[in-house]
């Protein structure tokens, strides 16, 4: 079973930066995206950028502009630049992998790192 890693979260001021990474702890096949979603206390977790497997990139429009992903397809890695954080950026963050198998989407989820932006 893959599992993956994420690291990179902590505490930062508004108007600062964090880099969050994740990897995976194998080979995953037939990857069809990659991406990071956050969740906040109280609400329902949502999708904050995306990759996919042709290098086609997705942000939330909260993000834009501020957030950037990028990949390493051999690694099976995945990161996200956070710049200009703000308060309301804090979150649980989660990398998430969709890849097709046994024809369907299946999906792995990290365990999740916290990012806290204070004001």
């Amino acid at each position: 079973q893959v599992q993956l890693v994420e690291s990179g979260g902590g505490l930062v001021q508004a108007g600062g930066s964090l880099r969050l990474s994740c990897a995976a702890s194998g080979r995953i096949f037939n990857i069809i995206v990659m991406g990071w979603y956050r969740q906040a206390p109280g609400k329902q977790r949502e999708s904050v950028a995306s990759v996919s497997s042709g290098g086609r990139e997705s942000y939330a429009n909260s993000v834009k502009g501020r957030f950037t992903i990028s990949r390493d397809n051999a690694k099976n890695t995945v990161n996200l630049q956070m710049n200009s954080l703000k308060p309301e950026d804090t979150a649980v963050y989660y990398c998430n992998v969709k890849y097709w198998s046994d024809s369907k989407i299946n999906e792995y989820w990290g365990q999740g790192t916290q990012v806290t932006v204070s004001s």
